[in-house]
């Protein structure tokens, strides 16, 4: 009998294993999603890149002040998310429209 799994164990497997699926998977939420999908979706990345503390870690950020800022009401500075994008091997780019 072949275990189950939910949709983010599934997603969060596939973030670990194609960096660029999560960056195009971000890049989609950041086009169309509100602020709140937004953190949901840097919440499933950072578990697949070691989780929020191994991201704060990385970030050099201090873990209890990253888990508020990846929590649904989080609004993080240019600063923090440019710092956890970068722990997740990832960057910000803007692009014409």
């Amino acid at each position: 009998m072949m275990g189950t799994r939910s949709h983010d164990e599934a997603t969060i497997e596939s973030f670990r294993r194609d960096p660029q699926f999560a960056a195009d998977y971000l890049n989609a939420v950041l086009e169309d999603g509100e602020q709140e999908e937004v953190m949901l979706a840097l919440r499933r990345m950072a578990s697949a890149f070691g989780g929020v503390a191994g991201i704060a870690d990385a970030a050099d950020l201090n873990g209890t002040t990253l888990y508020r800022t990846l929590s649904q009401k989080g609004n993080p500075e240019l600063r923090s998310l440019t710092a956890i994008l970068k722990a997740m091997g990832l960057r910000l780019v803007v692009q014409p429209l």
